[in-house]
């Protein structure tokens, strides 16, 4: 199956043709659609004949843009243009961390798009909730002063942090008081993952008012949830969702 390259205006993307309803991919922070996850999908969906869509966010990736001045609301305008305008129909949302956030937020405003949300260490309010918080005093002081600091990141260069990317995604949070959603909910969590604590993923749950909200732990998970094994299960979660969303009585 051909894949087709592409950019929507600056935004890259790679989209496969196949079945309804489609899965779209959605990156995490500071990460692009060339992760495991992210092309691992796309063969189980080219396997299966389904279609299947992965982009980079402005700034990430062979996306144009600079990564320090994006935010919530920037790349949320990226995934919800290549949603309406790059898939056909309703689509299964597969957030990753950040992604996950951006896919909530995706479902609650096109409630038609999406069928369901398959949140893989999904990360809302991390900057608020989880950054910010473990940010060290020296840190804190260099942020309000210069407007940017460098973290360290296990997964390559430091990565730049800005104050108006903190301060923007307040305009975007989802878990206090709370947030409903208009699909179902499937949240992947890793127990041993030190970026998102899995008590992040109960919270999720907590905050969610929708009934069959549903949270699968793995104990030894990590924050990737990229071995063999995890990309297995979630490919059956992804499955189950897809079979629901396809059921005429949906």
């Amino acid at each position: 199956m051909t894949e087709e390259l592409g950019r929507l205006r600056e935004i890259a993307y790679a989209r496969l043709p196949g079945t309804k309803p489609g899965v779209v991919f959605l990156g995490g922070f500071h990460s692009d659609m060339q992760g495991n996850k992210a092309t691992f999908l796309r063969g189980h969906c080219a396997a299966h004949d389904r279609a299947y869509l992965r982009l980079d966010y402005s700034g990430h990736g062979e996306s144009g843009g600079r990564f320090e001045e994006g935010s919530i609301g920037l790349w949320l305008a990226d995934a919800e243009s290549a949603l309406l305008e790059l898939t056909d129909g309703p689509q299964i949302l597969v957030g990753s961390s950040m992604g996950g956030w951006i896919a909530m937020l995706l479902a609650r405003r096109h409630p038609t798009k999406v069928a369901a949300v398959l949140g893989i260490a999904a990360a809302p309010d991390f900057l608020t909730m989880l950054l910010e918080p473990a940010l060290p005093a020296k840190a804190r002081a260099e942020l309000a002063a210069k407007g940017v600091v460098l973290m360290p990141s296990e997964y390559g260069e430091p990565t730049p942090i800005t104050r108006h990317l903190v301060e923007e995604s307040k305009e975007h949070l989802l878990l206090d008081p709370g947030f409903d959603l208009p699909c179902p909910l499937h949240l992947v969590q890793g127990m041993a993952d030190p970026d998102v604590p899995w008590h992040h993923a109960l919270r999720i749950v907590e905050a969610c008012r929708r009934q069959d909200t549903r949270l699968t732990l793995i104990r030894d998970g990590d924050h990737r949830l990229s071995r063999p094994q995890d990309l297995e299960l979630i490919c059956q979660l992804l499955g189950a969702l897809l079979s629901t969303a396809a059921s005429p009585s949906r």
